[in-house]
């Protein structure tokens, strides 16, 4: 009895699997240029491109951030004429990478899991470190690449 209580709880602890390291080195690529593109850039029909026509956006501090490509893509727009402006704020998001897990969905594509930083600055002043925040996104495999599905952006926080 003892044995077979003790193999269950090897079996159910939350160890992560290996990841397949050709889908991590695909979803880590499509992640790394989604949030350049979305942080760095201002190109909307590229960004439209990344993003599947359902998307949806969750964020804890932001609520419902989109449920559609369209009005992701129209959020995103409306920022980069925001950041036009020479004292405006700017943000860069960095991946934790030892954080990133990801895990194959079959017949649709893969689910990523980790940690991200925020860093800040005003105009062209010096880049600060302002907060930290765990993510899940649904990433779907198309014949034209890796789109986001659905983003989960939570657990934010700032760092001392």
């Amino acid at each position: 009895m003892f044995l077979a209580a003790a193999f269950s709880l090897v079996l159910f602890q939350s160890v992560p699997a290996s990841p397949d390291p050709a889908l991590l080195a695909e979803v880590k690529a499509a992640d790394s240029a989604l949030f350049e593109t979305f942080f760095e850039r201002c190109e909307p029909t590229r960004m439209a491109a990344m993003v599947t026509p359902d998307l949806e956006m969750y964020h804890d501090k932001g609520g419902v951030v989109a449920t559609s490509r369209e009005g992701f893509v129209a959020l995103y727009a409306k920022e980069c004429e925001r950041r036009k402006a020479p004292d405006s704020w700017r943000s860069r998001r960095a991946l934790v990478p030892e954080t990133l897990h990801v895990d194959p969905v079959p017949g649709y594509g893969a689910i990523e899991e980790g940690d991200h930083v925020f860093y800040e600055r005003k105009g062209d002043g010096p880049e600060k470190l302002v907060g930290k925040a765990h993510f899940v996104h649904l990433w779907k495999k198309t014949p034209d690449g890796w789109q986001a599905a659905r983003i989960l952006s939570y657990a934010h926080r700032g760092v001392e």
